[in-house]
């Protein structure tokens, strides 16, 4: 078993998000992600090789999907098949754990050349 405390995450710069991996030093065959987005545009991006899931933890916002925006908020659980262009828009700080079944993140993503701004909120 591992604990890690919020305290011992540290947390690297990706394209418009921090992640940090709490498990980076095992030798699981999967990995998994906190993520915290602050509110602006995104850049997309894909994972080729398999899934990613993730649950918010807090905040609220948009996940695009390959074009699409759907709400997403704290509590919401999303699956996004492989290779299937993606990203998160927040409309306030969003914290998300994201899990993908593969070793290493940065085997596992493609950062597209794109930039996407949420659509208004509606009431």
């Amino acid at each position: 078993m591992t604990i890690v405390g919020k305290d011992l995450l540290e947390f690297e710069s990706r394209p418009s998000r921090l992640t940090a991996d709490p498990f980076r030093d095992s030798t699981i065959d999967s990995t998994v992600r906190q993520v915290v987005l602050e509110p602006g545009p995104r850049t997309p991006h894909l994972h080729p090789h398999t899934e990613e899931v993730y649950f918010v933890v807090s905040g609220r916002g948009r996940i695009w999907l390959d074009g699409v925006q759907h709400p997403v908020e704290e509590g919401s659980w999303v699956r996004i098949p492989p290779r299937t262009p993606h990203a998160t828009l927040a409309y306030e700080e969003m914290t998300l754990v994201a899990f993908f079944p593969h070793p290493s993140l940065d085997d596992n993503i493609e950062e597209l050349d794109q930039l996407l701004e949420i659509e208004e909120e509606t009431p």
